[in-house]
């Protein structure tokens, strides 16, 4: 996929990004990804590198890269192609103690946005007003989430609580 210009500014090539995580995201850089893999340093350097526009990772190496490094550059490719918003969840354990303290967050974020409701009546949302909502969005998304990971961390390991 060529750079390209979507709403939320351009928009770098999938393989720019796999590049800049390969670069920065793992110690090492390309010589580190290309050793973990088992992958001859040379052919598969140039391959990983956007300074070779003519050498292409196949999309198994893709994959196999974007597993390993996780980087950010990939991620917020995929988030703005896309237009989602992705979350990794700390588990914390899914308690009653800790389903009681979702549900205050849940209430106390309930009024939150209840007094958005009076802001919001002029149909005109400035920037500071939007990044306050979504840093109480992102705080229950990630509590839900952690909750949700927890319980399935503690099926998983086939205890309860």
């Amino acid at each position: 996929m060529r750079a390209t210009t979507l709403e939320h500014g351009p928009l770098t090539t999938l393989e720019a990004a796999i590049d800049r995580d390969a670069r920065e995201a793992i110690r090492g850089g390309h010589t580190a990804v290309c050793a973990i893999l088992e992958e001859p340093y040379g052919p598969f350097q140039k391959r990983l590198s956007c300074s070779y526009p003519d050498h292409h990772l196949h999309a198994d190496d893709v994959e196999r890269v974007i597993a390993l490094v996780q980087g950010p550059a990939v991620l917020a490719w995929f988030e703005q192609v896309y237009g989602v918003v992705s979350f990794k969840p700390t588990p914390v354990p899914a308690t009653r103690d800790a389903l009681k303290a979702l549900g205050k967050l849940l209430q106390a974020e309930g009024e939150f946005v209840g007094s958005l409701h009076d802001g919001a009546a002029d149909n005109v949302w400035e920037a500071h007003e939007v990044e306050t909502l979504r840093g109480h969005a992102n705080r229950m998304i990630s509590e839900i989430l952690g909750i949700v990971a927890g319980a399935e961390q503690a099926m998983g390991e086939q205890r309860h609580g």
